[in-house]
């Protein structure tokens, strides 16, 4: 397939922030934009995030917050809801629903050099199998989950350092304040919402294109 992936990480509801990245990023008419998940919460405007991905065709992957709002309402456990969530869930429409319940689980190009996923994956199981509520929520792996050659101490370790490849995986989730690297993974979340930066990965190039918070959301 011609054209670039566009693969931008964490946006966290801030609308104004996405649409500043997209303008710097002028993305070509056969170029694909790719959202790693986490599109609502936290910032002030999740509906309007959903809005633009859904107009513009954007595919997304599933984060572990749009995971906990469609789980929320199948089966209307409030216990499950953080503080943030409310405002979300009165903001969202049905169509911004709908985009959300067809959510990906992971992204694979089609010559398996990249793996785009929100969280991660668990170590020595097959990723492709993984649960989409695994896949989403992944980040630090205990010690009794890695294998004993790997074990530092008795500290839990990220899962990314534990990814051998061959693929190279391009996640969001866990917010730094640059992009973290990793042998075979980097980390795109780089906590838009925070005041950080909204960070996008042009593949297969890996060039990293950024624009920075207007200001602190959270």
């Amino acid at each position: 397939m011609s054209g670039k992936l566009i693969a931008i990480g964490d946006v966290h509801g801030c609308a104004h922030e996405l649409e500043d990245l997209l303008d710097k990023l002028s993305p070509g008419k056969h170029d694909r934009v790719l959202l790693l998940g986490d599109l609502i919460n936290r910032g002030p405007e999740s509906h309007r995030v959903v809005k633009i991905a859904r107009e513009n065709g954007f595919r997304s992957i599933m984060g572990n917050h749009e995971h906990r709002l469609i789980t929320y309402r199948e089966h209307r456990d409030p216990s499950i809801l953080k503080s943030y969530d409310y405002e979300t869930l009165q903001q969202l429409h049905l169509e911004d629903w709908d985009y959300l319940r067809h959510m990906e689980a992971f992204y694979e190009t089609e010559d398996s050099e990249f793996v785009c996923v929100h969280g991660g994956f668990r170590p020595g199981q097959p990723w492709r199998t993984q649960s989409i509520s695994t896949v989403c929520k992944t980040k630090w792996i205990s010690p009794e989950d890695i294998p004993p050659a790997q074990r530092r101490g008795n500290n839990s370790i990220h899962w990314s350092e534990l990814w051998e490849g061959p693929a190279t995986v391009v996640y969001g989730h866990t917010p730094n304040p640059e992009v973290r690297y990793a042998p075979h993974a980097l980390c795109i979340d780089t906590s838009c919402a925070y005041g950080g930066f909204l960070t996008a990965c042009i593949l297969p190039d890996m060039e990293i294109v950024q624009v920075k918070a207007r200001k602190v959301y959270a």
